[in-house]
């Protein structure tokens, strides 16, 4: 049985282990290891992690199957009237079982507990991720493109994709 729950600065050591496995295995065709190494320090550091949920306002949720933890997804106030979805990750070897559609349908309620107003929920992806047909097919659409600098020459080139909620 799933259940999810909101993270605690307790559980950084927990979401760090999950983004190790989960990312370089969803980028690993995409990226440079170099890059991979870079993004895993710059998104996944226990002090980053730390400064998203004490600083930035970043809002953890980990989803379990009983007492095995499967994936997370992270959510952060943009402005008036957006939310932005910035990690959603299940571990590879959970994936294709629902859990991230659970972690999806958590975050569009946790903002709507948050912000009971119509906003917009965003998310920006790598063209190049084959999860955008999962952002499709839970209702997301495109609404732009870019390439946005990141740091040591790297880039993050995504589609940004949009859904009212």
């Amino acid at each position: 049985m799933i259940h999810i729950r909101k993270a605690s600065l307790e559980d950084l050591p927990l979401i760090h282990e999950m983004a190790s496995v989960v990312f370089p295995h969803t980028y690993a065709k995409i990226l440079s290891p170099e890059q991979l190494d870079y993004m895993m320090e710059w998104m996944y550091s226990i002090p980053n992690l730390q400064k998203q949920i004490t600083e930035e306002n970043h809002i953890y949720y980990l989803a379990y199957e009983d007492d095995q933890p499967v994936g997370y997804v992270s959510i952060q106030p943009e402005g008036k009237d957006v939310f932005h979805l910035h990690k959603i990750y299940v571990l590879p070897d959970q994936q294709g079982k629902h859990y991230g559609q659970a972690l999806f349908i958590k975050a569009i309620e946790a903002i709507k507990e948050i912000h009971p107003e119509p906003c917009q929920m965003r998310l920006n992806v790598n063209r190049n991720n084959k999860a955008l047909t999962f952002y499709e097919h839970m209702g997301m659409k495109m609404i732009d493109q870019g390439d946005f600098p990141i740091g040591h020459g790297y880039y993050m080139n995504d589609y940004i994709m949009g859904l009212d909620i």
